[in-house]
């Protein structure tokens, strides 16, 4: 049987104390605390680790755990992602202690079973993996942005596997995490700690082993004081800047992934939802494609102008967005990004109802029974299949005006 770790029965140790584990815990609150510490004890019973927490207070040890507190290096006031202060405090931490193996986990920690602990950290410490990034089961309406931008660019551009490259935690070699400081300290350096770190990216273009492992249900916290086009223009824009900083990697030919799954991993269910739930979405873009035609017209090529005067006067019953469209949608404002064809927050801006288009587009269309899973993997095979033409323009641009 497991033993249960409580605060009250916990001694500080010293943090010079060297481990072949090391776990990266955020700021949690004393019961959060107190669940996680219990997670870990039955996921590593017996196992050598060190649990960091930048609360001081919790610092402490029992049963073989010793927890220690720290003061970050570089604080940071994000609590619904993993940002570059996360990395560099969990480098300085892993050198300290001399770790074998990392595991970075975020807010919400306490809801990650013993079992997916045991799986993210042993894939790293087994020598197996450099980045190893949980796949999480969540419900089919959770996580539309990785589902429609994060993943299936990840995958087309750098050819990787993982269903959430942005996810909250992560098992990490030394070298992978020296990687992601140094990526991290750009940003740190200039007073930016809370800036998004693109694990899958910046290990992928050194060549270090990547894959992801099987986590099951947790609790992913919800960004507070922001409104869907900030998250979203904050999200994208930091990835397409890091796709324009790569730029030389994944436009070389590379064999691609083998498909993530054969059949759709079961995840939580949800209602089917109606038309008329829908009907908000697809008035948000009926909306904007009035009020943004001209600067969609600035960004995007006739054909895909076309598609959207098409989408604008479907009704709810018939309404879905084509994955090709979609893809190409994507691409365009990436180069459009790039190219500062206008200003990068107006941009961002007139991405969000094309967003709203495609997110009801897809509760639609997985209402009608489609699984979501196989939904999102067809997006993904769409991006895959119109690289080529993100590669062309992005070569040749001046040859691809809209």
């Amino acid at each position: 049987m497991a033993t249960t770790n409580t605060l009250s029965d916990i001694t500080q140790q010293e943090t010079t104390a060297t481990s072949p584990l090391l776990i990266s815990l955020p700021s949690l609150d004393h019961d959060a605390f107190t669940l996680t510490v219990k997670n870990i004890g039955e996921a590593f019973p017996g196992t050598d680790l060190i649990v960091a927490t930048p609360d001081a207070a919790s610092a402490a040890s029992s049963n073989g755990i010793r927890v220690t507190g720290y003061t970050p290096a570089a604080p940071s006031s994000s609590s619904w992602t993993l940002t570059a202060a996360d990395f560099l405090n969990s480098h300085e931490l892993a050198q300290r202690h001399e770790s074998k193996a990392i595991l970075q986990l975020g807010a919400e920690a306490q809801s990650l079973e013993p079992a997916a602990l045991r799986t993210l950290a042993q894939a790293v410490l087994d020598g197996k993996l450099d980045l190893a990034v949980p796949h999480y089961a969540l419900p089919p309406r959770a996580g539309l942005v990785n589902s429609a931008i994060l993943y299936p660019m990840t995958r087309a551009l750098f050819g990787a596997r993982p269903r959430f490259p942005l996810a909250i935690d992560l098992g990490l070699s030394p070298r992978a995490l020296e990687r992601l400081a140094t990526a991290a300290q750009r940003f740190t350096s200039t007073n930016q700690p809370d800036a998004f770190i693109w694990p899958v990216s910046e290990i992928a273009v050194v060549g270090f082993s990547i894959d992801e492992v099987e986590a099951g249900t947790r609790t992913l916290p919800a960004p507070t004081g922001q409104d869907l086009n900030s998250i979203l223009a904050s999200v994208a824009g930091s990835l397409f800047a890091d796709m324009e900083s790569k730029a030389a990697y994944w436009q070389r030919a590379r064999t691609a992934q083998p498909p993530r799954l054969n059949s759709p991993r079961p995840t939580p269910g949800t209602d089917p939802i109606s038309p008329e739930e829908a009907q908000p979405m697809i008035e948000s873009f009926r909306l904007a494609y009035g009020n943004l035609h001209e600067i969609w017209s600035l960004v995007l090529p006739p054909q895909s102008l076309l598609g959207l005067k098409r989408l604008s006067v479907l009704p709810p019953t018939n309404f879905v967005m084509p994955d090709s469209l979609w893809a190409r949608i994507v691409y365009d404002f990436l180069l459009a990004y790039r190219l500062r064809t206008i200003n990068r927050g107006h941009l961002l801006g007139a991405l969000t109802p094309l967003y709203l288009a495609w997110v009801a587009s897809h509760v639609l269309q997985t209402g009608t029974g489609i699984d979501p899973e196989r939904h999102i993997e067809a997006v993904a095979a769409a991006f895959e299949a119109d690289k080529p033409y993100l590669v062309s323009r992005w070569r040749w641009p001046d040859r691809f005006n809209p």
